[in-house]
């Protein structure tokens, strides 16, 4: 991936004033380093989903420091939420995860006078499903899942789901270690929604996923990164993103999205009910909507910015196949599924099938 994007960036920014007015809008109300000298914020974000300098240079500009925590699954981060064991004041989980907050009162609903740069946010990624109005919740990041395979390793030509119930590559699979994830590739593979609520379609994944279980050699999450990036295992699903990062490590990884369709999902900074540094939690937000930071993140995380300038200035000399897997063309994402919030007996089921696949 091309690194000198942000530098370049900063670089025209910094020669002129009216440049940098442009590139920088200025924080929220409360942004000054001297009134939040002593400040916190509890950030909690997906593992390897932030370029950790910007927590320094967020202190230094606010005076409000970060305490940096990571989770790796959506379902990890609402347990530990939901059994009010940590306090955090800003939150990223994915779209259906928000929905399911936001109808069980989890979330709060945002003061948007603290974050002057949601104006920088793609119109895209404003009031979608899991969010209709838009109260509790600006989009962070967005993507897609593939299949991300070694090219040295499988001979093959990868064009299908199928490839990950493939008796032939037994030992060598990864898979998704969460539910949502896991069941949505066998969904899709069998031809059905990910969103299905259908008993009948459900229990056709789980019997696939349990085909697969003998196959496995791990079920991961991030732990991925060192297993195809070190040839110790051949072929798994991962988000696009992350194979851009592995691709800098093992130049024999490929990508690709299954012909079948996939999911493309959008990552959201939401605070959580009854987060004892609500401002300053706004006041994260905002500065991580800020075009230089975004795009410096973005360099960082090698996922699709919602901020539409720093995608803009990010996408220019990007190579076109590394922009299509990064951002996803409307035709590609025509054939993907965002995942919903599933009724009650829906999850419940899933959470009784996992735990029987798992054992």
């Amino acid at each position: 991936m091309k690194r000198t994007v942000y530098i370049l960036f900063v670089v025209l920014c910094v020669m002129t004033s009216s440049a940098i007015s442009g590139c920088v809008k200025t924080g929220g109300p409360n942004s000054g380093s001297k009134q939040n000298s002593g400040s916190v914020v509890n950030v909690f974000n997906w593992g390897l989903y932030l370029d950790e300098s910007i927590l320094d240079d967020f202190n230094e500009e606010t005076g409000i420091k970060v305490n940096y925590s990571e989770f790796q699954s959506n379902e990890e981060m609402y347990s530990i939420l939901k059994s009010g064991g940590a306090n955090y004041d800003v939150i990223i989980p994915s779209d259906y995860m928000i929905s399911r907050m936001i109808n069980e009162d989890m979330l709060e609903e945002l003061d948007f006078s603290n974050i002057p740069n949601y104006t920088m946010v793609d119109d895209i990624y404003k009031d979608l499903e899991y969010d209709p109005e838009g109260k509790y919740s600006v989009a962070y990041m967005s993507g897609t899942v593939g299949i991300i395979y070694n090219t040295k390793q499988i001979k093959d030509n990868i064009r299908s789901w199928g490839s990950l119930f493939d008796s032939r590559y037994s030992g060598q699979i990864l898979m998704f270690n969460n539910p949502r994830d896991a069941f949505g590739i066998a969904l899709k593979y069998l031809g059905y929604s990910q969103n299905t609520t259908d008993t009948g379609q459900i229990q056709e994944a789980y019997a696939l996923l349990s085909q697969q279980k003998p196959m496995l050699q791990a079920y991961v999450m991030d732990q991925i990164f060192d297993k195809l990036e070190s040839g110790e295992a051949a072929i798994g699903p991962y988000y696009a993103g992350d194979y851009l990062i592995m691709k800098e490590n093992n130049p024999d990884l490929a990508f690709m999205r299954p012909a079948e369709g996939s999911n493309w999902f959008v990552d959201a900074m939401c605070i959580p009910k009854g987060a004892k540094n609500k401002t300053n939690a706004e006041i994260f937000i905002d500065y991580m909507c800020k075009t230089d930071v975004a795009l410096k993140n973005m360099e960082f995380v090698c996922y699709a910015s919602t901020n539409f300038e720093a995608a803009e200035i990010y996408g220019e000399d990007l190579d076109p196949d590394e922009y299509e897997i990064m951002f996803a063309s409307y035709d590609t994402l025509a054939k993907c599924d965002i995942f919903t919030n599933l009724p009650q007996e829906t999850l419940a089921l899933y959470d009784q099938l996992w735990v029987e696949l798992k054992k």
